[in-house]
């Protein structure tokens, strides 16, 4: 029989947690890593809604990029999302920044949404892996292209053709400087402040906000795929979790 714990091995090799950042908090973050798995939940988050499909399905593994646990819990409540996944049998895994750098991680997974060539790791000067692509379309098409690939709303400045472009799924604006400096004719990430926008524009380049959530989703597809081939006999259920609605 597979348990949780031999699921996390494999995902510890896949995606080392040395591999992440000194602030993030990777790892079997709930649970029993000694039971017998009955099924895997793949997510973005694990939220109350994540933990009631899972309940559903029959599964009692969650597997998620942001840690269902990430700064120290002063509490554990009956209203609270470890508190349910516990109460309900279901142990919770949390794979962040040491995937985000991976090569079958978040960055690469949006640069393939996006159909861009030519994708290389590029190591930031503050050690993150990010990754360099070629788009080569204009500012408008590329914003186009987000936005018919990830089904969201783009906000973007840049005009004119875009040759080489910095990639960085989540909050990436602070790269900014980075992509100047290298040369780079565009930065494509999320949560980018306003005052980035105007630097943008300043300095003559093309800045790319897909959304947070938008950017990152799209490793949980690829991510269910690998589990499904490495443990044939365990139901995968990728799910998409998307709460925050536009109009």
């Amino acid at each position: 029989m597979t348990t949780n714990g031999k699921i996390f091995e494999y995902l510890c090799k896949e995606f080392p947690l040395l591999d992440a950042l000194d602030f993030d908090n990777p790892g079997f973050l709930a649970g029993d890593r000694k039971e017998n798995t009955t099924g895997v939940v793949v997510s973005l988050d694990c939220d109350i809604n994540t933990i009631d499909y899972a309940v559903k399905k029959g599964a009692n593994l969650i597997v998620t990029h942001h840690p269902v646990i990430f700064n120290p819990l002063k509490e554990v409540t009956a209203n609270g999302v470890v508190y349910k996944a516990i109460k309900n049998g279901i142990s919770v895994i949390s794979m962040h920044t040491n995937l985000d750098v991976s090569n079958k991680g978040t960055t690469v997974c949006l640069c393939e949404s996006l159909g861009l060539k030519s994708i290389k790791k590029y190591i930031a000067k503050d050690g993150f892996a990010l990754r360099s692509a070629k788009v080569q379309m204009t500012a408008d098409t590329l914003a186009k292209t987000i936005k018919e690939n990830l089904s969201t709303a783009v906000r973007y400045v840049g005009e004119g053709e875009i040759n080489t472009a910095l990639v960085c799924s989540g909050s990436g604006g602070d790269y900014i400087d980075e992509a100047i400096e290298n040369g780079f004719d565009a930065l494509i990430t999320a949560d980018v402040k306003h005052k980035t926008f105007i630097e943008a524009i300043n300095k003559k380049i093309a800045v790319f906000d897909c959304g947070h959530y938008q950017s990152e989703d799209v490793v949980v597809k690829p991510l269910s795929q690998m589990l499904e081939k490495k443990f044939k006999e365990i139901s995968v259920f990728p799910v998409n979790n998307k709460k925050i609605k536009y109009i």
